[in-house]
């Protein structure tokens, strides 16, 4: 600013709201020797971090501030890549085009409590392709025959059965005794249920 509008260094200084000690301020720091000592370590433990750099440095009775390190660490560049967790990698099937009623139901689970503090569950099977509701059932619980006693009633001609909260279903997949295709859903990714355990 001083060069460009040609005005004093007390006026920019005013205008900027900054001191003119800080303005004028020239570091004086020699960080030469620590810069080298740093890179040597880095060069030897190219997996340590500053933290353990300083531990180092520690060791050697050089006594450094930790901030000081960390701040010569990252002025060379010397960040440790971390290694991002490796998640599984899910394929997702298209869903199938439904054409007509009875090609795939979902069965499906909610709850609620009541003003009581009891619990209430429904056991809903739905056609996926007319949406209408095959079965709904409430209690307080599902033992595994139950649900295949409601499935039963409700069975027809049906090509394929959703699970859409597949883990209930988990333990209860061979209790069902169901002779039909059946398929996991959970949060969107589908699964058959002969993968999953």
């Amino acid at each position: 600013m001083l060069g460009e509008f040609k005005a004093s260094e007390r006026h920019v200084c005013e205008l900027v709201e900054v001191p003119r000690s800080s303005c004028r301020y020239q570091n004086r720091r020699n960080d030469g020797w620590l810069r080298e000592h740093l890179l040597e370590l880095a060069r030897e433990h190219p997996r340590f971090g500053y933290r353990r750099l300083h531990v180092l440095l520690g060791r050697e009775q050089i006594t450094v501030n930790h901030k000081k390190v960390q701040w010569v660490y990252r002025e060379l560049g010397l960040m440790v890549k971390r290694n991002r967790r490796k998640r599984l990698a899910r394929a997702l099937r298209p869903r199938p085009v439904l054409t007509a009623p009875n090609q795939e139901w979902s069965i499906d689970f909610a709850s609620d409590v009541t003003a009581s503090g009891r619990r209430l569950r429904v056991l809903s099977v739905l056609d996926s392709f007319t949406k209408q509701s095959l079965a709904l059932e409430v209690d307080t619980s599902f033992p595994s025959r139950r649900v295949t006693r409601v499935l039963d009633k409700a069975i027809g001609r049906v090509a394929l059965m959703r699970l859409i909260r597949g883990p209930i279903f988990c333990c209860r997949k061979r209790s069902l005794g169901l002779k039909m295709p059946l398929q996991m859903i959970e949060f969107g990714f589908s699964a058959s249920l002969e993968t999953m355990n």
